[in-house]
């Protein structure tokens, strides 16, 4: 039988198939629930999102930290992931080696998460409150500071200086909070004041 394809039968023949695709890229087809199906879903997806900075040097690169609740302690969370922060004006989104290596350090056994005391002649440290830190911090300050306290030089010229001392200073506080340390550090006499933004 011999068939002629008319412009008519052609348009018609096009139109439905037109319609029948569009039908199945919409969704309507078991294809799509297949694929859907077969997706890994998004590891990021249950997180929750935070902005911070890298704490490594003084360039204070934006970073994002997700975390989940974790699968050991129900109902506490933990990081699962640190990425640049795109929207960062310092980095935008770029970390080098040891800001993309922050969830290593984090995780890490042998993270101090606590103030640590290691008493006169023990081998080891014991985990110790924050009071009593920074009580015996004060008090082992005050009296090296009264032991040797300089206030006049050689010339008799008064320059109030506190020389067996120095301070390390970390690198990812805000302007405020480096003024505050510089004033603090020099309030009390201290010469030798060190950053850690020295790298």
């Amino acid at each position: 039988m011999n068939m002629e394809l008319s412009r008519r039968s052609f348009m018609l023949g096009a139109g439905a198939g037109l319609v029948g695709t569009s039908l199945g890229a919409l969704g309507f087809g078991e294809i799509e629930v297949a694929h859907a199906l077969s997706i890994r879903p998004f590891k990021l997806a249950q997180t929750k999102e935070v902005r911070s900075q890298c704490p490594y040097c003084a360039v204070c690169c934006g970073m994002l930290i997700f975390s989940a609740e974790s699968k050991e302690e129900k109902g506490k969370m933990e990081v699962t992931h640190i990425e640049g922060d795109v929207d960062h004006p310092v980095n935008r989104g770029t970390l080098c080696p040891k800001g993309a290596g922050a969830l290593d350090y984090i995780k890490s056994k042998t993270r101090v998460k606590y103030p640590m005391y290691r008493k006169p002649g023990s081998n080891g440290f014991e985990r110790v409150s924050w009071d009593f830190a920074m009580e015996r911090i004060a008090k082992l300050m005050k009296e090296d500071r009264d032991a040797n306290w300089v206030e006049k030089n050689r010339d008799g010229v008064t320059v109030n200086r506190w020389l067996t001392t120095a301070f390390l200073a970390g690198s990812s506080v805000a302007n405020e909070g480096g003024w505050a340390t510089f004033k603090v550090s020099r309030g009390l006499g201290l010469l030798q004041i060190e950053n850690q933004a020295r790298i």
